[in-house]
């Protein structure tokens, strides 16, 4: 029986099990020679960039880059040429490509030179981080570094370096790889292995400055020994410091490459570029066998999972599983693997994986099979979603945030719209002044149509929360087994039809302020929750564990008499003088009769503006009329009032149905007085808009059109009234 994928395979699997991967991989992957043409690409590329193999093999790589970047792009790779190194993604580089339909999209890099036998090429990794809100940083595995440094410590030249950068020791490595002794350079200054290049730019000192600033610097470039010829170094310095942090010097590590067999390069170079690709790629890729057994994983494994590598090798896949679905997932390795096939990340499957610390988090996985002389595997590529849905559960709430304050955006109800000169109207708004920077709960009191959500408004607006959002909530508007969900919020799966997670007003208001209206219609069951989250400041959505701070301000209203309903034990006490902090009562409309004339132009000239009229007056007894009456409605009902009003005037005079504001007593005089009343009513009323129009009957002016009536039937009533001319002229 062949033996598991572990980390010596032999060179042929080795080749197998990455070319697979140079295949499958969710990102695209190009191999560009020094002048520039593409000379291997996947078929992700292909996908990614709209050309087919035969389009992009020998073409020059500027193809692919939007025709404002082409003509810088030589110079850059030819800078890239004069100094080869890896760049990882996430260099926080403003990347673009160009796709064969010319369109355009965000893209990241990763660039890594290699060297063949035919010349040093450039592998490059390009990921499509257009929908992407948060781009992953390529990991380098510091762990591998090491240990291939101390797989070759007989390629490593290891010396010291003083603060300034003078070479204090030197080793056998050292003296073989550059052709100094240790006599002819302890002391001299580093920056005589570079090259003059490098000199010139002040590269040496450069290294050293972000060595110390960042720990180590690492980087891999052309070198010079003693006899002046170049070799090619992979170098890292590393900041060597005391326990009180004072720097002490530099160690430095550099090996040789180019001192490589022949015809071990070649393996060596093969394998060296997928092993980068697995790796140092930005996902976490398992290698498994057909029996679920672990063969191989790659650093970000050990990130994503929490698992030492040495952990995981020889363990079943299903370690990595949550439990509720580790029963069922042999089933569906035997299904892959009677049918294995390529399946590609984003087809909406719901996974999961699990961390070491038994944390779940979600995934997006790519599978795909992989045949070597060692056998079959499977090779897993596992994308962490962590900060996708996090990102999309914080754009979905700051939606919903948005879409809340659109629509009191759109209210028309504002600060400015509190109208009324009246010493009830001024007593309130001096208490809505003196309240407002209190930050204390404030109960407002008063008859249904009142405008408790205006002054509500208006103490919010004065508040020192005032740039953050007013939420509200009408609690006699939700059903009483919704309102909990409502004010709270609820979790996924709290109850029946909860399919989604919901940010409830409370969590909304945080910084801000909530106005619960109609709170006397406050459930019972749900009035301690509220006065836990008012004293404690913080609450638990419907059906959570995670209690969330919240800080809001709560302005409470209602018509009903919370003390007599304290008092029948339909309301709890502790919450009613936690909400009585402040209390404003808010005067009816029959209290404040001097604003009535004031809200009748308001309203009238509201409606009319949106009912695109032009009503230039209104009747003295019309006024007199809307006066007298008491508005059991309040404000709520004049506006109602009114904008009828304005819907049965058809001229310039405001027309108003005043029978309907008589009192029964006033309708039973009226009948009793029969239809001389009525009519002699409509005659003075006609007659007063005759002179107003000085005669004319007819005409866009003319009495008619300000009454409303077509001119046939005015001069109908004229007649039928006994009206003559010598009446208004």
């Amino acid at each position: 029986m062949a033996d598991p994928l572990p980390h010596r395979t032999r060179p042929a699997e080795t080749e197998a099990i990455f070319e697979r991967l140079f295949i499958s991989s969710p990102d695209a992957i190009l191999v560009v020679n020094a002048r520039g043409r593409i000379t291997q690409a996947n078929p992700q590329a292909e996908h990614l960039f709209g050309y087919s193999s035969s389009e992009l093999l020998g073409n020059a790589v500027e193809i692919l880059i939007p025709g404002r970047f082409r003509e810088a792009h030589p110079a850059h790779l030819r800078s890239f040429n004069a100094q080869p190194r890896m760049r990882p993604m996430g260099a926080g580089l403003d990347l673009h490509g160009r796709r064969k339909d010319g369109t355009e999209f965000a893209l990241d890099v990763m660039l890594s030179p290699v060297d063949t036998p035919d010349g040093q090429v450039v592998l490059t990794v390009i990921r499509d981080v257009s929908d992407r809100t948060r781009t992953e940083k390529a990991l380098r595995e510091s762990e591998e570094l090491f240990r291939l440094l101390v797989e070759g410590v007989t390629d490593y030249a290891i010396f010291m370096l003083d603060p300034h950068g003078r070479v204090s020791t030197w080793n056998v490595g050292a003296q073989r790889i550059k052709g100094y002794r240790a006599e002819e350079i302890i002391g001299q200054h580093f920056s005589r292995f570079y090259t003059q290049e490098d000199i010139a730019c002040a590269k040496p000192d450069q290294e050293l400055r972000l060595a110390a600033a960042e720990g180590h610097f690492e980087d891999e470039g052309w070198r010079i020994r003693k006899d002046g010829t170049r070799f090619w170094a992979n170098v890292m310095i590393t900041a060597v410091r005391d326990q009180k942090g004072e720097l002490l010097g530099f160690s430095k590590i550099t090996r040789d490459f180019t001192d490589r067999k022949r015809a071990e390069e070649s393996v060596r170079e093969s394998e060296e570029r997928f092993r980068s690709l697995f790796e140092f790629s930005p996902d976490a890729i398992i290698v498994s066998d057909p029996e679920g057994k672990i063969a191989e994983v790659n650093g970000q494994v050990q990130k994503c999972f929490g698992y030492e590598r040495a952990e995981l090798l020889g363990q079943p896949v299903e370690n990595l599983i949550p439990e509720r679905f580790r029963r069922t997932h042999p089933a569906h390795r035997s299904n892959y693997n009677a049918q294995p096939r390529i399946r590609q990340m984003g087809i909406g499957l719901e996974l999961y994986g699990r961390r070491k610390d038994g944390a779940e988090f979600p995934v997006d996985i790519m599978l795909s099979p992989v045949n070597t002389a060692g056998g079959k595997f499977v090779l897993s590529v596992i994308r962490d979603l962590s900060e996708k849905k996090r990102a999309e559960e914080e754009l979905a709430r700051r939606e919903r945030e948005t879409r809340y304050l659109e629509e009191e955006l759109n209210t028309e109800h504002r600060f400015e719209d509190i109208i009324g000169e009246s010493v009830a109207l001024k007593r309130v708004l001096k208490q809505v002044e003196t309240v407002a920077d209190a930050d204390v709960t404030v109960l407002l009191l008063g008859e249904t149509g009142t405008g408790k959500d205006l002054v509500a408004r208006a103490i919010h607006q004065l508040s020192p929360r005032s740039a953050r959002t007013l939420v509200k909530l009408n609690c006699a508007a939700i059903p009483t087994g919704l309102l909990e969900s409502e004010l709270f919020g609820h979790e996924r799966g709290a109850f029946t039809g909860a399919i989604t997670q919901k940010i409830g007003r409370l969590e909304l208001a945080h910084q801000g302020t909530l106005f619960l209206d109609e709170v006397g219609d406050l459930p019972l069951e749900v009035q301690p929750k509220l006065l836990r989250a008012l004293q404690e400041k913080e609450f638990e959505r419907l059906g959570g564990t995670r209690t969330i701070p919240v800080d809001m301000r709560l302005i409470a209203a209602t018509n009903r008499n919370l003390e007599k309903m304290v008092a029948d034990r339909e309301f709890r006490s502790d919450l009613y003088y936690r909400l009585r902090v402040f209390p404003i009562s808010i005067p009816s409309l029959r209290e404040r009769r001097e604003d009535i004339p004031l809200l009748v132009r308001y309203f009238v000239a509201k409606h009319s503006r949106r009912m695109n009229k032009h009503i230039a007056s209104i009747p003295p007894d019309v006024m007199a009329a809307l006066a007298r009456w008491e508005w059991p409605g309040n404000i709520r009902e004049l506006e109602n009032f009114m904008e009828r009003c304005v819907i049965l005037s058809k001229g310039p005079a405001l027309r108003a149905p005043l029978s309907e504001l008589q009192l029964p007593q006033e309708q039973a005089s009226q009948q009793q007085s029969g239809d001389v009343t009525l009519e002699s009513t409509e005659r003075e009323h006609i007659l007063r808009v005759l002179r107003e129009a000085k005669g004319m009957i007819g005409g866009q002016d003319g009495a008619a059109s300000r009454l409303g009536l077509k001119r046939t039937t005015l001069n109908s009533k004229l007649k039928k009234l006994g009206i003559k001319r010598r009446d208004y002229i």
